[in-house]
């Protein structure tokens, strides 16, 4: 089950604002909350007790980012993991691991609380847990933020980590940025996002990304606080299937219109390396006539439909993974957002994809 996750910071915000927050992520179906240990202050911890009690109404899960120096704050120890949970804590996030025979004992609490560790190293740390035989429904995995420009991760390494879990059928998540926040658990406001690449991006494509990877579960807001707008589009984005926002072109006939924003899509099979091809329009359609237009030079990210002089292809729907010479019988009829053609390379064959009309 894939998720939509907040993060809160007790030294940033009041209280209400904090509450506030949590109501209103909850209201759009957020279920989970990340937090910072290591950062918290002192004198927040009263003010942190209060927000979960807030977020246990909301059914709300908060997961809490923590260091060997909380373990001895807390009294708390590899055998002993109540302190976090008499605070209400759903799991604890390991930022810091240790030799992997502590992670495993911790997996066996009696309380059901998850042990969630760092996906972002790429060494063999969890196959080294694996091997202690953890309680694997109680290990989680959570990759980093980057809050510094250029620190994030690139695509290659984050494929590579997140594979290793996914592999193992090991819960994940990772961190996208609000362009509307500001708070972080350190003092540096360039965005909270795990890909490098990402920094840049509309939260909506940054979520998109990761999960049309395959490979990550929860995608969790790193910084704080998220406007109400990214909190609503994010809602509404269907997380199992991926969606590209697209403009149309403006002569395009309401057949056109309808195969492209109301026909299921998959990719064939046998994948083409210059287009992604969608043919159940053209079975569907089969004696329609397709009239030929905006027949120019195609550009990847282009959405076309060939024509009728195609004859047996006339209503095949495709979208351009290359720049292209048109043959004249193929029909512009759109194109897929500037932001999002990049995550045409994600689609791998037979995956399921819908077109939805941009509202910019």
């Amino acid at each position: 089950m894939r998720g939509l996750g907040i993060s809160i910071y007790p030294e940033h915000g009041s209280l209400q604002e904090i509450i506030d927050y949590i109501q209103l992520a909850s209201k759009y179906g957020f279920t989970r909350i990340f937090t910072c240990f290591i950062s918290i202050k002192d004198e927040d911890f009263e003010k942190f007790k209060c927000i979960m009690v807030e977020a246990g109404k909301c059914n709300m899960k908060v997961i809490a980012d923590i260091s060997p120096e909380v373990f001895e704050k807390m009294q708390a120890s590899v055998h002993d993991l109540k302190p976090f949970v008499d605070l209400g804590l759903s799991g604890i996030r390991l930022d810091i691991g240790f030799t992997g025979n502590e992670e495993s004992i911790m997996t066996a609490n009696p309380y059901g609380l998850k042990i969630e560790i760092n996906m972002s190293n790429g060494t063999k740390y969890l196959e080294t847990i694996m091997s202690y035989q953890p309680v694997k429904e109680n290990l989680y995995g959570c990759h980093n933020f980057y809050p510094h420009r250029y620190t994030g991760l690139s695509n290659e390494h984050f494929m590579k980590c997140s594979q290793q879990f996914s592999d193992l059928g090991i819960h994940t998540a990772g961190f996208v940025s609000s362009e509307h926040a500001r708070f972080g658990p350190w003092p540096v406001e360039e965005g909270l996002c795990t890909l490098e690449s990402h920094r840049d991006l509309d939260i909506v494509t940054q979520a998109k990304d990761l999960f049309s990877s395959g490979l990550i579960d929860d995608v969790i807001i790193g910084n704080a606080f998220a406007s109400e707008s990214e909190l609503k589009l994010l809602s509404e984005l269907t997380k199992e299937m991926i969606e590209f926002r697209v403009s149309l072109e403006e002569n395009i006939t309401e057949l056109e219109k309808t195969i492209v924003l109301e026909e299921p899509h998959f990719n064939r099979g046998d994948v083409s390396a210059y287009m992604i091809r969608s043919t159940q329009s053209r079975v569907k359609y089969r004696g329609e006539y397709f009239e030929p237009k905006n027949i120019r030079d195609i550009k990847k990210g282009d959405i076309l439909i060939d024509s009728s002089l195609y004859a047996r292809y006339a209503g095949e729907l495709q979208i351009a993974l290359k720049d292209m010479k048109n043959s004249g019988k193929t029909s512009i009829v759109g194109k897929i957002s500037d932001d999002e053609i990049y995550l045409l390379d994600r689609v791998k064959p037979w995956q399921k994809f819908k077109l939805i009309k941009s509202e910019v």
